[in-house]
């Protein structure tokens, strides 16, 4: 597997943002169902759930956002349920995501969502007290260790960062990987990660985190984070 290079505090890989703002995954957005994957160098195919993905907030998602606290910033939102489950219950919350049919979704939705990367600035930095990294999020940039050194700083001191985990504890890779609906030549690749629950809690702690809680539901993981 090949590794990825460390990425930057300031933006996501270009090769990234265009892979999620172009076909086919904005086709599948738009469509509210897949075939879509991850591709890996040796061929190896990540399924992408787009159809839950577009769905409403089923009783897991539901769960990660009861234990929310003040206002939410979903990273790398995707069409919006959480960010629409969220403000259909009078929180504050705003999505963010690279991808601008995402975005359009998000909003068509009713919520709020901006075309950003992580990575730039951000409204309200410092100041949100939770993040949430849902549906393999954690694997932006490929480096887990700068994304959880910048969700630090986007959140306010003692901010709650909310993520979903793969449901094998033994995961930890890094590879470089492009955005394929099988049919069309996939497009460029770029840097992603994987973690099971168990390297996701290494990672943070040394990053400065605290794991708070960590459970199970409807088949999918999910770890809360405390900043130190």
């Amino acid at each position: 597997m090949r590794a990825a290079a460390r990425v930057g505090h300031q933006r996501t890989a270009p090769a990234a943002e265009h892979a999620w703002s172009a076909d086919p995954y904005a086709d599948a957005l738009r469509a509210g169902r897949g075939p879509l994957f991850l591709r890996r160098a040796d061929g190896w195919l990540l399924p992408l759930d787009v159809e839950r993905w577009c769905a409403a907030a089923d009783a897991a998602d539901l769960e990660v956002l009861r234990r929310r606290e003040g206002a939410v910033l979903d990273v790398g939102c995707g069409p919006g349920r959480l960010v629409a489950a969220l403000g259909a219950r009078g929180h504050r919350a705003l999505g963010i995501d690279v991808s601008e049919a995402a975005v359009a979704h998000t909003v068509g939705r009713g919520g709020q969502a901006l075309l950003r990367s992580v990575f730039d600035p951000l409204p309200g930095t410092g100041r949100w007290g939770t993040a949430l990294l849902m549906d393999g999020n954690l694997g932006i940039g490929g480096d887990p260790g700068a994304l959880l050194d910048r969700l630090a700083r986007v959140l306010v001191g003692g901010g709650l960062l909310l993520v979903e985990t793969v449901p094998y504890p033994d995961v930890d890779e890094r590879a470089l990987v492009q955005v394929t609906d099988a049919r069309r030549a996939p497009g460029a690749p770029f840097p992603w990660a994987r973690l099971g629950t168990p390297a996701l809690v290494r990672y943070a702690e040394g990053a400065g985190w605290r794991a708070e809680d960590e459970w199970s539901a409807g088949g999918r993981c999910f770890v809360a984070l405390r900043a130190k």
